[in-house]
């Protein structure tokens, strides 16, 4: 079976079109991870907005004035305590109970024991070091952390869910 030279000439026109093109499969990768990338980071912006949304409206529902700082952390000091504020490298010892911003506690001293760790070493979320810092002996706080300064996107694997805002209640027992 032959073909009609008027549909040949335009199929072997068409292969030798896209043939030639100077775009590899590799740069149409390379082409297409910017827009991924640029997304990814518009999502990230977009769930933290809304993340401190939420965060905004639980504190005015109940009316707490609280100082928050340049990583996103709130904290309000509603007990004084007494002596020099907490430094890196003491230990701190203190009671807690930690809530989820749905209210629910997820754990607590009364059923895990008092919180002990020394300020700078890790071991603890990013806001906890951080808030910790403004304490001092006898303070009791209230201690929002956006799930940046938390868990992040994982949760502990355990009882905390996945991106979850925590709320700690804490009670400084012993600075060293």
């Amino acid at each position: 079976m032959q073909f009609p030279l008027k549909i040949m000439f335009p199929l072997v026109i068409m292969l030798l079109l896209f043939a030639c093109t100077n775009s590899s499969p590799d740069d149409n990768i390379e082409s297409n991870n910017t827009n991924p990338d640029k997304s990814l980071v518009k999502v990230n912006k977009y769930l933290v907005r809304i993340e401190n949304e939420e965060i905004e409206n639980y504190v005015n529902r109940r009316d707490w004035k609280m100082i928050e700082t340049g990583s996103g952390l709130r904290y309000q000091i509603f007990e004084r305590g007494s002596g020099p504020i907490a430094k890196k490298g003491q230990l701190v010892e203190m009671e807690y109970e930690l809530h989820l911003i749905t209210g629910d506690i997820v754990y607590s001293s009364a059923q895990e024991g008092l919180k002990s760790f020394i300020v700078g070493h890790g071991g603890v979320e990013a806001g906890l070091e951080e808030a910790v810092l403004f304490l001092r002996n006898g303070d009791k706080a209230r201690i929002i952390f956006p799930s940046h300064l938390a868990y992040g996107l994982l949760g502990d694997q355990k009882r905390i869910p996945s991106r979850s805002t925590l709320i700690y209640e804490v009670n400084i027992i012993n600075l060293k």
